[in-house]
């Protein structure tokens, strides 16, 4: 789902170098790997190399655009619909429901090979009016009955859903967003989730939310609790969506793979939903990059989209935040995400730094939890770790590890690039963060 980032913005809006040439298999089941070592030359092949996918922000209203669907149908294996999907077009009056639109989009993705998430099943925006005057149990009832209706229709040709979508606010309480579904009971999204596995087993079911790519933000913090808590209880949750709009005023955070590979750790995957970066030329290829590189270095970071096609397509247009400029030209942007995507898993060093380090969540008790961390980049090398208020150093292992609080600072002891440490939670559970240089 599209939002602004620094100012409401209307909500209606559509949103919308190679080194060798292979195809990408598709499969019915999925995407599969391409010619192995063989670079892709084109965005879905080569994301399809470590087995992800590479998708876009299709709009209905642009299928009979040549110029459009031929760079959707070459460059990208995963389709979402912009707005085809949501409340208001798939239930514009209650219990009458509209699937021409959507059912459009699955149409063209699938006869093209290509695979389809679904977005949204539950949103307080873009509701019909019918719903943005209902409350209570009439509403819940109601959501219910669309979430129901809607994965039921699309059962076996959706990937992963965003089921629920924006459900908490932005700011530093890492609160509940004041909507008339969170107003029905603070169980509504636990209830979404259960109503779209009901409806449609096969599918992954994902939470979706914006400005929830820095690992310090309450925000972010909060979506990771409520997931943890749902895989504790059994609530069946597949995936996070982080949507990973970005522009000068919300820039691609340093701790962007800590976010990632702490989400993953939760026993989820974790799928950049509707990217787009405002700017142009060297700085915005450079963040495009970043971002693809963060995913390549976690294993359950499945799959990359884009929230449009080209420039002129998106949102954002004045900010020219896609891949491909209005003329359908490639960008710089383009090449640097092609050529990260090539690769491969590495996890390559951010300029400067000569190393990256991935944070994991491992074992856990009441009282502490572990920590993994995998450096890569470099055998010489200096990890910073950033403690959560309150947390003191119980116990490390595989590295020297000076300071008890606070920031800590990890070195190599011959052990290797994977270390772990034991922290005190002290009433604190979030996790550290962690960045890596090399002397």
């Amino acid at each position: 789902m599209t939002r602004t980032l620094t100012s409401p913005r209307p909500r209606r809006r559509l949103r919308a170098i190679s080194l060798a040439t292979l195809t990408a298999v598709v499969l019915a089941g999925g995407v599969a790997a391409t010619t192995a070592q063989a670079a892709g030359s084109t965005l879905q092949a080569a994301a399809a190399e470590s087995g992800r996918y590479f998708g876009t922000a299709i709009a209905a209203n642009k299928l009979s655009e040549s110029a459009y669907t031929t760079i959707a149908n070459r460059e990208f294996n995963m389709v979402t619909a912009e707005n085809e999907m949501k409340i208001d077009a798939t239930e514009p009056n209650q219990n009458q429901f509209n699937y021409t639109n959507g059912d459009r989009i699955v149409s063209w993705a699938r006869s093209n090979g290509k695979q389809v998430r679904g977005h949204t099943l539950a949103w307080h925006s873009q509701q019909p009016g019918w719903m943005q005057n209902m409350s209570g149990s009439a509403l819940r009832s109601a959501m219910l009955n669309h979430v129901t209706q809607v994965a039921t229709h699309y059962r076996g040709q959706i990937h992963s859903w965003d089921v629920v979508n924006e459900a908490f606010q932005d700011g530093s309480s890492g609160a509940r967003r004041d909507s008339n579904l969170q107003r029905t009971g603070n169980d509504w999204i636990e209830a979404a989730f259960r109503a779209a596995r009901a409806a449609d087993p096969n599918a992954k079911l994902c939470y979706n939310d914006y400005n929830t790519d820095d690992w310090s933000h309450a925000k972010t913090q909060a979506v990771y609790n409520l997931v943890r808590d749902f895989k504790a209880r059994g609530v069946p949750i597949d995936c996070v969506g982080l949507q990973s709009h970005f522009n000068a005023q919300s820039p691609v955070p340093s701790n962007y793979q800590t976010t990632i590979s702490s989400f993953a750790a939760l026993g989820v995957d974790v799928q950049i939903t509707e990217l787009d970066i405002e700017g142009s030329g060297t700085a915005q290829a450079d963040n495009y990059r970043r971002v693809v590189q963060a995913c390549l270095a976690v294993s359950r970071c499945t799959g990359i989209s884009v929230w449009g096609v080209r420039d002129t397509d998106s949102w954002r247009a004045s900010g020219t935040p896609l891949l491909f400029d209005g003329s359908g030209n490639k960008k710089a942007a383009y090449t640097s995400t092609l050529n990260a995507l090539n690769g491969g898993g590495t996890g390559n060093p951010d300029p400067g730094t000569g190393c990256t380090v991935t944070v994991s969540r491992a074992n856990e008790w009441s009282d502490r939890f572990n920590v993994s961390l995998a450096v890569s980049g470099s055998s010489t090398w200096r990890v910073s770790i950033q403690t959560q208020g309150g947390q003191t150093l119980q116990n490390s292992w595989n590295a020297t590890v000076s300071g008890t609080s606070g920031t800590l600072t990890a070195t190599p002891n011959g052990s290797g690039n994977n270390f772990g440490i034991t922290l005190y939670k002290n009433g604190n559970n979030n996790n550290p963060t962690a960045t890596c240089t090399v002397p």
